[in-house]
């Protein structure tokens, strides 16, 4: 497997042959500014979010940073203070990004642009590095993305209920690792796809994004191709537990 999750992160090493990357998703910075436009208030975390990103870059020795969409949390225009934790980020860090254009990064190019970061934005059905495909998931990734060896996807915020032997719960992030459907792609492209990557639906770095509730009953899914396009899926906690299929956790 080229994506191996980093020990009790939400974050991932990715061996593409010529870098070694670090991949997150859904790193939501400004988010505590949108959810003051909704009535909640949240002492921003944005330093907090920012050093665990750095010490995960730092343990994973990585030369390319990757988010796999939603770096920002502004659907539209970024607010002031996601605009300045994302200035205060691309300073901090010593390595170039890549970030797939998810659907909360609809003024992030223009950010980049004015920041001069060492920073591309590619568009939001996805982008190849190597033998490792990247899609946000908030729409179909690109037809080229499904010959990679892995396909990385972010958007859903998988989270998993867990309950004790006397009815205690928790809410945990997880991993979820499987294989493509090809059926619901060859339907979608009208065309054929012979040999199906793994699939890799990372946990949210921020938080809290919320999230995908995978094994409670009623809970939908928010990519257009999920759970439809993955089959043998697995759930993983951050901590490396598997789980096992996460439809009977």
């Amino acid at each position: 497997m080229r994506v191996e999750p980093l020990p009790s992160a939400p974050a991932a090493t990715v061996d593409t042959g010529d870098e070694r990357l670090l991949a997150v998703a859904d790193y939501h910075a400004g988010i505590e500014a949108g959810l003051r436009y909704e009535g909640v208030e949240l002492q921003s975390t944005a330093d907090e979010r920012r050093e665990r990103l750095l010490s995960c870059l730092d343990r994973a020795r990585a030369d390319r940073l990757v988010v796999v969409g939603d770096l920002g949390h502004a659907i539209g225009d970024p607010f002031e203070e996601e605009r300045a934790e994302l200035a205060t980020l691309f300073e901090a860090l010593d390595v170039p990004v890549t970030v797939v254009k998810g659907n909360h990064d609809g003024g992030l190019a223009d950010v980049v642009a004015d920041l001069g970061a060492d920073a591309e934005v590619t568009p939001g059905h996805g982008t190849r590095i190597g033998a490792v495909g990247f899609a946000h998931g908030h729409t179909w990734p690109a037809p080229d993305l499904l010959e990679a060896d892995v396909l990385c996807v972010g958007h859903e915020h998988p989270v998993v209920r867990l309950e004790d032997s006397v009815g205690g719960a928790r809410k945990q992030r997880a991993w979820l690792r499987g294989s493509l459907a090809t059926e619901p792609f060859s339907d979608r492209f009208d065309r054929p796809v012979p040999d199906a990557p793994d699939v890799v639906v990372f946990p949210a770095f921020n938080d809290r994004s919320g999230g995908t509730w995978v094994n409670v009953d009623g809970q939908s899914f928010l990519a257009p191709f999920l759970p439809e396009g993955m089959t043998s899926v697995e759930a993983f906690l951050l901590d490396g537990t598997r789980l096992g299929p996460y439809q009977r956790i």
